[in-house]
């Protein structure tokens, strides 16, 4: 089924976005039964404060002891030993099963496509599902709660679900109610439903964007409507006029069937920072076999654009990359021209302070076969 022939049906698009809640961990919960209901952090091991990761994934327990993802693994552990020093119970912090998280990500998506067509997998544990095709928001309803009942049904974990009327009012909906929620906005709601949030609520603005309009009194959706399109370009270039529509909810991007992989990357936090060329080398090469592995199984077969990312101790990142003449889908081609962009970061050329290395990151794009 076509998307247009969808959006047709009586004129209206419905979009729901499904986002599983505390999926890794709540993965974890279903196969080790003996930590269920106890605070759960997946990600770096913490060696007992000395970790140098961060959390992917922390449950619902573990967020009440202020632990969240991409917190620093060794502040994870602090707030865990603060906890038992309370009389609450540890966290169990965990490594991660990547293998077991996809084979579960394939079994939702395959409980997804039973109700429709038109589906993005925008990650391992959220997607787009496209339901025009049911015609009103009260039938779409429907089919939300049968898709949450499905997965917890068959997978004993939980989803929170946004239907809105394009992907971003769906996106930021589905984070209202969780775990296991349903936020329905209609299409006449949006704006209402945006102008109360917290201009953080809207996709594209991080911490630094927040502070520069923080500095301005700007705190919600609606102090920044105050400004107009010509004023927001102004300030934020380009981007700024996509500001504009996205806290007017406006937005046109269609579900997509297909993700398309657009690159492949891996990084490494060293658990010392170090300027040691053999040892950055070593870790650095194993990235590469990891992306080619992953390049093998996936549906190319080539790249033709290599990138190297550099993270120093005082938190400075560097990014080089160098696209090739020819793609290649060769891991010695890889190794190669990783060595050349990695090597100038050892010497007065590209590092003059002599920084020590904190991460180290490789990525593939132009992907072909």
């Amino acid at each position: 089924m076509s998307l247009e022939k969808v959006k047709l049906k009586n004129n209206i698009r419905i979009v729901a976005h499904l986002d599983m809640d505390a999926f890794f961990a709540s993965v974890e919960e279903v196969d080790k039964p003996r930590i269920k209901g106890l605070p759960i952090a997946v990600g770096s091991d913490p060696m007992e404060g000395q970790g140098r990761g961060v959390v992917a994934t922390a449950n619902y327990k573990a967020r009440e002891y202020g632990i969240h993802s991409a917190l620093p693994i060794s502040t994870a552990w602090r707030l865990s030993e603060k906890a038992k020093h309370e009389g609450k119970p540890e966290v169990v912090f965990l490594p991660g099963n990547h293998q077991l998280y996809s084979e579960i990500s394939d079994k939702i998506m395959q409980i997804i496509r039973k109700y429709s067509e038109i589906t993005e997998q925008a990650s391992i544990d959220e997607s787009y599902i496209d339901l025009s095709q049911y015609g009103t928001f009260e039938k779409a309803e429907k089919i939300c709660l049968e898709i949450k009942k499905a997965i917890k049904n068959q997978e004993k974990i939980t989803a929170s679900i946004g239907l809105g009327p394009n992907k971003l009012v769906a996106k930021i909906a589905s984070d209202m109610q969780k775990p296991d929620g349903l936020t329905i906005i209609f299409p006449e709601k949006v704006e209402i439903f945006l102008e109360g949030l917290p201009i953080r609520k809207i996709p594209g603005i991080g911490p630094k964007t927040e502070q520069y309009f923080n500095k301005l009194k700007i705190y919600k959706v609606q102090d920044l409507k105050k400004y107009s399109q010509k004023d927001l370009e102004k300030k934020l270039g380009k981007w700024g006029g996509e500001l504009y529509k996205k806290i007017r909810g406006i937005n046109d991007a269609p579900v997509q069937e297909e993700y398309e992989i657009k690159s492949i990357g891996e990084q490494e936090t060293f658990f010392q920072d170090t300027l040691d060329f053999g040892l950055v080398a070593d870790r650095v090469y194993k990235l590469c076999e990891n992306i080619i592995q992953r390049l093998e199984k996936s549906d190319y077969q080539k790249f033709r654009t290599v990138c190297l990312t550099i993270r120093f101790a005082d938190f400075d990142t560097k990014t080089r990359s160098h696209t090739l003449e020819k793609a290649t889908g060769e891991v010695r081609v890889l190794k190669g021209e990783i060595t050349k962009l990695l090597l100038p970061f050892f010497d007065s050329q590209k590092n003059p302070q002599k920084k020590l290395i904190r991460l180290i990151g490789v990525r593939i794009e132009k992907l072909n076969n």
